[in-house]
């Protein structure tokens, strides 16, 4: 169940989706699920919501969203432009208006000097070549780590559509 922030951040981006006529797919890999979960937790989401893939492991963001190998040896699974790729590959997959995609290092293991616990990439693309993509470092726990990169990303796709729609008008 998402927390009260979490559920607003869904629930706005669901109606600025459902007030563009646009949909959204996911790529997730430390969130494994919850980006989308919170998302379909908003009754009528299914207007909007093309799908999501759970690409926890390497070999999922490679066979299932076409992330090229190379690049995730250059720059490791938790990099900018690994998110980006993720993002361009579910929003191919589901032939959605706007992709998020997040990769991270939830904890407690698996941290580095260059990449601690926490650091996160959320990226949001969007059809007709909108490439959005921030890095955070979320402190806390596993689950906190977890549940502030779904409210990011949640925020990052509002974001890109205000911002598209502005411009648009």
């Amino acid at each position: 169940m998402a927390d009260r922030l979490t559920a607003s951040a869904a629930k706005l981006l669901g109606t600025v989706l459902s007030a563009s006529g646009k949909t959204l797919a996911v790529a997730e890999s430390c969130t494994a699920g919850l980006l989308g979960g919170a998302v379909t937790s908003i009754p009528g989401s299914s207007l909007y919501f093309s799908g999501g893939v759970v690409a926890y492991g390497n070999s999922a963001k490679i066979s299932l969203l076409g992330v090229p190998p190379d690049l995730i040896s250059a720059r490791g699974a938790v990099s900018r432009e690994v998110a980006l790729a993720m993002a361009e590959g579910v929003l191919s997959l589901f032939r959605a208006d706007l992709a998020i995609a997040v990769t991270g290092i939830a904890g407690p293991g698996g941290g580095s000097r260059g990449k601690p616990v926490g650091t996160v990439w959320v990226a949001v693309v969007a059809l007709g070549g909108v490439r959005h993509a921030h890095r955070f470092r979320f402190p806390g726990g596993r689950e906190a780590v977890r549940r502030e990169t779904v409210k990011a990303s949640l925020r990052a796709a509002i974001d890109v559509l205000r911002t598209d729609a502005a411009e648009g008008s």
